[in-house]
């Protein structure tokens, strides 16, 4: 393909949309009154929502990071429930809306899961239903960190092949069996000394993924992305060594990350391949603007901080790409633009459009 055609792939012409659920807040039951039980039902609105899904590519799945919002009464759930009840029982419901085809098991991050527990997410859900999951940060993570996030010491599991195919690899490919879609290999914030030898580095990372490959030798549709949080990492170098072993760029939409424009050549450089993108943090908020986002934007039920831009520049991204038959996973959360369901609604609509 020539660097016209992937520059038309890749997202340069936008599809400006907006919207909001501006009165939802109103009609929200008060905590004290919200559902405990053991079964969550879809929103009964959801359906309106099949029309559109039908016109977007087979290969795209749209999908949020964790589901446990009670402010999605009327866009996901059909009532009030409790956080507990919906990191429960959720899933089940969820998964019913036609748009939403994955989700992002991010939990992960903190802690491993076992095969068992996975299992019963695969259980909550049909057959055509993909998971992307997080690697634990004990094996992604240069840094052992406090409970405020400051690293405190180096982390002697650091990108270890091993433990990434024990602790991670197995568990999920165990429970969620051909459920499972992506894995997502998520390198927090280096400290500066690996900077100065990003060749360790990198060969560090390629053995890890060559060991997550074989792993999955039996998976070959199993997508491998890896994401980072420097941007000093985004070049050549990066992309050589994810080629090589058969992985992606995640696109990581977040503050501590330069734009989605500004990271599209690392896709192109790996092209043709697959998308996995996380649209993690609205840029408004900066590089630790997770608790600012929190705040402004619960009880998560409208579009508060709507980000156009980066929307148009991604719907013309994912539509370049799945009309060419590569597979596209793009996951959001509610810091993006304060409601994750209304964000993807917004988002499938301008690639429809597109």
């Amino acid at each position: 393909m020539s660097a016209r055609g992937q520059g038309s792939l890749f997202g340069e012409d936008s599809v400006p949309l907006s919207g909001s659920r501006p009165d939802a807040r109103a009609d929200a039951a008060p905590a004290a009154r919200r559902r405990t039980g053991a079964v969550v039902r879809p929103a009964s609105g959801i359906e309106a929502w099949r029309a559109l899904a039908r016109q977007l590519p087979a290969s795209l799945r749209f999908g949020v990071s964790t589901w446990s919002y009670p402010g999605w009464d009327g866009l996901v759930w059909d009532g009030d429930y409790t956080p507990q009840a919906l990191s429960r029982h959720g899933l089940a419901a969820y998964h019913q809306h036609p748009l939403l085809r994955t989700v992002c098991v991010d939990r992960t991050f903190w802690r491993p899961l076992t095969a068992g527990q996975y299992a019963a997410y695969a259980g909550q859900v049909d057959a055509h239903f993909r998971f992307v999951v997080k690697c634990p940060a004990g094996i992604t993570d240069a840094q052992v960190r406090d409970d405020e996030g400051k690293g405190y010491r180096a982390n002697p599991g650091f990108l270890d092949p091993r433990l990434a195919v024990e602790q991670f690899v197995l568990p999920t490919l165990d429970g969620l069996g051909d459920r499972l879609g992506v894995l997502v290999f998520q390198l927090s914030p280096l400290p500066w000394g690996w900077f100065s030898r990003p060749g360790v580095l990198l060969d560090r990372l390629g053995r890890l993924l060559s060991a997550v490959r074989q792993a999955l030798a039996a998976r070959a549709d199993v997508i491998v992305a890896v994401e980072v949080r420097d941007p000093e990492l985004l070049g050549q170098a990066l992309a050589d060594t994810l080629g090589a072993h058969g992985a992606t760029f995640c696109l990581g939409l977040h503050g501590k990350m330069p734009p989605i424009e500004a990271q599209l050549p690392l896709l192109r450089a790996l092209w043709p391949g697959p998308l996995v993108c996380r649209w993690n943090l609205n840029r408004a908020f900066g590089a630790h603007g997770y608790a600012a986002a929190q705040k402004k934007h619960e009880p998560f039920d409208a579009l508060i901080s709507e980000d156009p831009h980066t929307r148009a520049v991604l719907a013309r991204t994912i539509r370049g790409i799945a009309d060419a038959g590569q597979a596209a996973y793009v996951t959001i959360s509610n810091d993006a633009e304060g409601c994750a369901p209304l964000s993807i609604q917004r988002l499938a609509q301008a690639v429809a459009a597109a």
